[in-house]
């Protein structure tokens, strides 16, 4: 069977870099901690909450690379002298990416019990008509 990429299509022309963002973004995302939603707060505008309890504002990073947010954490071990029956809670690292479309902006971030929320924001497109003069050759 043959594998049917953006390439195929006549029509679609120019969009090899999309199908590499996506394939990108299916090998990112197997990964589910800390868990996440995405939810749309207005017609061009989104927020990502991330559940990251024990987590301080210290132990977490936002940037943005190369068209992507990158979120990582990582709590220091303060095990030290503490004796624990059982340890369900763990504290480990993560990152998480989200690839970010032309024209989509990192707003605030704001922690609040247990979860960072981070808004981002999507300029309104403008058509663009634009008119090809064809010359006599």
């Amino acid at each position: 069977m043959t594998k049917l990429t953006l390439g195929s299509y006549p029509h679609l022309l120019g969009f090899e870099q999309l199908e590499r963002l996506l394939e990108r973004t299916a090998k990112s995302s197997n990964e589910g901690y800390p868990p996440f939603n995405i939810e749309q707060t207005s017609d061009y505008a989104y927020r990502i909450t991330l559940a990251v309890a024990g987590f301080a504002e210290q132990d977490l990073s936002i940037t943005v690379e190369d068209r992507q947010l990158v979120i990582r954490g990582r709590q220091s071990d303060d095990s030290d002298g503490r004796i624990f029956l059982h340890r369900g809670i763990a504290a480990r690292q993560f990152q998480r990416s989200f690839v970010l479309a032309d024209g989509v902006e990192v707003g605030e971030a704001i922690m609040e019990n247990g979860l960072l929320h981070v808004d981002l924001t999507r300029a309104v497109p403008e058509t663009v008509v634009q008119t090809i003069n064809i010359r006599k050759g």
